[in-house]
């Protein structure tokens, strides 16, 4: 019998679950295209209807978050343990969270994106949601995996998402640095305060990759036992 049957016969298997939240945290992370986009524009109205959304994803990966950690068994029929997984759920809510908290600065500030770094943003943004994606086909193949026993050819897809992941994120990581030195080279000409949130919003968003990266950590964590 597949394991993913017995678990099934002696509690709820938490795995769709767990590709649910992923993908709504993902929802919350992608908004921030059009969301950037908006802003870029000067459509601040737009861009807070977008962030209304994104504070939406966040809400609903917060109940499944807390329907699974209510109804997850002590014990489960798997080769993976429950602690391993709510790790990797708490590695996913970070994603959502990161997403609503970016929104939530920029519409707060009513951010302005300077015109030269624009292009810039758009691509650091774009790159960011890119590692989130990748997160969440990774996550996808937990249902693969567990039908395996993590053994096998779903387990080298697996390593081979991972992997990408990682490439993924270094991008992010030196779009980060590009972007900081072209603001560096005009926070001058700018308000101090401006320029503060500015650097923060893009932290926090090359922090998002950061937690996108963490949720294929811990993914390969799981793999490896």
């Amino acid at each position: 019998m597949a394991l993913s049957n017995i678990a099934n016969l002696f509690g709820r298997s938490p795995i769709k679950p767990i590709e649910k939240h992923m993908a709504t945290a993902h929802e919350a992370s992608a908004d921030l295209i059009p969301f950037f986009d908006s802003l870029i524009r000067g459509d601040l109205e737009e861009a807070e209807q977008i962030q209304l959304r994104i504070s939406a994803s966040e809400n609903r990966a917060d109940d499944i978050k807390r329907d699974l950690r209510l109804h997850m068994p002590d014990s489960l029929f798997m080769p993976v343990s429950r602690s391993d997984l709510l790790e990797l759920l708490h590695a996913q809510d970070e994603v959502a969270n990161t997403a609503q908290d970016i929104a939530g600065l920029a519409i707060g500030r009513k951010m302005q994106i300077p015109a030269s770094l624009q292009p810039l943003m758009t691509t650091f943004v774009e790159s960011v949601v890119a590692t989130s994606a990748q997160a969440l086909r990774a996550i996808n193949e937990l249902d693969e995996l567990l039908e395996s026993g993590f053994a096998g050819r779903e387990v080298d897809i697996a390593k081979r998402m991972t992997a990408e992941l990682d490439e993924l994120e270094r991008k992010s990581d030196k779009l980060e640095v590009e972007i900081r030195a072209a603001l560096f080279t005009i926070e001058k000409d700018l308000p101090p305060v401006d320029v503060m949130f500015l650097y923060r919003v893009i932290e926090w968003i090359g922090e998002l990759a950061d937690r996108a990266h963490s949720v294929g950590n811990r993914l390969q964590l799981l793999l490896a036992r």
